[in-house]
């Protein structure tokens, strides 16, 4: 019987220890010190994050509303003068001038304890009582972008010191930062030839959506998903794969009739939430959380957390982003954006319900999930209870000994299988131990070829969460793999 150990402790430091020994994801440039917000996805991660992706694509594209596309990273530098992110995507930043730190100013209030931030609305004569931890840090935030001086007297002050040395008085006046990376197209480096690898893949979306509409003659309500990879360099990345400079986004903008959005945004919102839930994660680890305040494109925003190791954390947002976005392509660029509407007989710029999920974030939102501990006869086990269908490895063949057939039968098998699902051949150490290194990298199912197999041409199957075993003829263990390792969603 197996007695779970650690619960609810699931340390970052050991599923990032785990993820690097076991093949998950690697430290980007390693034998150079790395390169700091920047990972690389080793073989059961790539595989891993594969078919992340591909439950999502299913979920999005498997229905006649919602069509596919894959936009470029670099785009015409007038894309992000109407999408407002060359005047808009900046993240103030204060220094210490002691360590020389770096930190966004609202990570600098938002990780600050409830009691610091009560006593420094106490300074600016605000009752903390009428406020969340949450949105007293937004108000403080809101203070200092109206008054400047305000963060050098909280300084002058002492009220707000260097997170990470605690120096008193050191940290440098706010200062804004562009999140944007800026490279150059041709020969010369000049403001003629800048481009910026894209921030987010949404714009992409938006300046094709004529494209697709005409090519697939598709009517509104309809959407576009898209993968890809998406670039901000932020100023400090932390925990993991949570904040990073290189990520990768799966995003659905969908497409509605002004007047219906309201509707369509409370549909996705709950769809959105079961997807995640269905792929195994617990209703109780999963929050939605509204924001108190909107971006200047959004009527109404709710994000998707999850509960991390360190605390809830955003794996996806959903927002009406009403029509700012097409109405801005179509200021800029010159050229309609407007949809004809058969019922009222006119042209209108349609509004826009956005699902934006990180596949980094969500990637590593179901590996702290799946990772637990248990106590097995006095042993420990580690497990990756992934569900079957993100799980890298979907069966492990065992040969018991390497003799009596025993090999040339699992072989044979394991060729089989492979030409339909994932599996790992292993030979090699007592059985138990195989099973042990199966667990860990979240394998549902390994297939045991034993001396019984010989006489009956049966497998034992062992189940990884329960540890179950049965029996079953090699003739349908492929059915049986299918069967239990289907994708829940699309």
């Amino acid at each position: 019987m197996a007695k779970q150990q650690n619960t609810g402790v699931q340390t970052l430091e050991k599923i990032v220890s785990l993820a690097k020994r076991r093949g998950f994801v690697f430290q980007s440039s390693e034998i150079y010190g790395g390169l700091n917000g920047c990972w690389d996805y080793g073989p059961l991660g790539v595989a891993m994050l594969r078919n992340l992706k591909e439950a999502w694509w299913r979920e999005m594209t498997n229905r006649n509303d919602i069509e596919g596309l894959d936009a470029s990273i670099l785009m015409h530098p007038k894309v992000w003068e109407a999408s407002g992110h060359i005047q808009n995507f900046s993240d103030p930043m204060v220094d210490c001038k002691s360590c020389k730190a770096r930190f966004r100013l609202d990570h600098l209030f938002g990780d600050m304890n409830e009691k610091k931030l009560q006593t420094i609305a106490k300074h600016l004569t605000v009752d903390h009582r009428e406020h969340t931890k949450e949105s007293l840090s937004e108000y403080i935030l809101a203070q200092i972008e109206a008054n400047e001086a305000l963060f050098t007297q909280l300084v002058e002050l002492e009220l707000v010191n260097c997170p990470n040395c605690g120096t008193k008085q050191s940290l440098t006046s706010p200062r804004n930062f562009n999140l944007m990376f800026e490279t150059y197209i041709g020969p010369v480096k000049d403001a003629a030839s800048a481009v910026y690898l894209r921030p987010e893949t949404a714009q992409g979306i938006f300046v094709n959506v004529l494209n697709v509409m005409q090519a697939t003659r598709q009517k509104l309500p309809f959407g576009i998903a898209q993968i890809g990879k998406a670039f901000r360099n932020e100023i400090n990345t932390k925990n993991f794969l949570f904040r990073t400079r290189e990520f990768e986004q799966m995003e659905m903008q969908y497409f509605v009739k002004e007047g219906t959005d309201e509707t369509f945004y409370e549909q996705w919102r709950e769809r959105r939430i079961n997807w995640w839930s269905a792929l195994g994660m617990p209703k109780e680890k999963l929050r939605l959380k509204p924001h108190e305040k909107l971006a200047h494109y959004a009527k109404a925003a709710v994000d998707i957390e999850f509960e991390f190791p360190f605390g809830f954390g955003e794996i996806e947002g959903i927002h009406n982003r009403t029509n700012f976005d097409l109405s801005r392509h179509e200021e800029y660029s010159g050229k309609s954006l407007s949809i004809h509407d058969e019922d009222t007989k006119e042209k209108k710029v349609p509004f826009v319900i956005e699902t934006s999920a990180g596949a980094s974030r969500g990637f590593m939102a179901f590996l702290c999930n799946a990772y637990r501990e248990e106590e097995v006869n006095g042993e420990v086990r580690t497990v990756m209870n992934l569900h079957p269908f993100l799980a890298p490895v979907k069966a492990a063949i065992l040969p018991l000994v390497n003799k009596d057939g025993m090999q040339e039968i699992a072989e044979k098998l394991d060729l089989d299988l492979r030409r339909s699902v994932k599996t790992f051949y292993d030979d090699s150490g007592a059985v138990g131990r195989r099973y042990r290194r199966q667990d860990e990298i979240g394998t549902p199912y390994c297939i045991t070829i034993d001396s019984d197999t010989l006489q009956d041409q049966s497998v034992t199957i062992r189940e990884r969460d329960s540890m179950a075993q049965i029996r079953l003829p090699i003739e349908k263990v492929k059915t049986y793999l299918l069967e239990n390792i289907e994708c829940p969603v699309g």
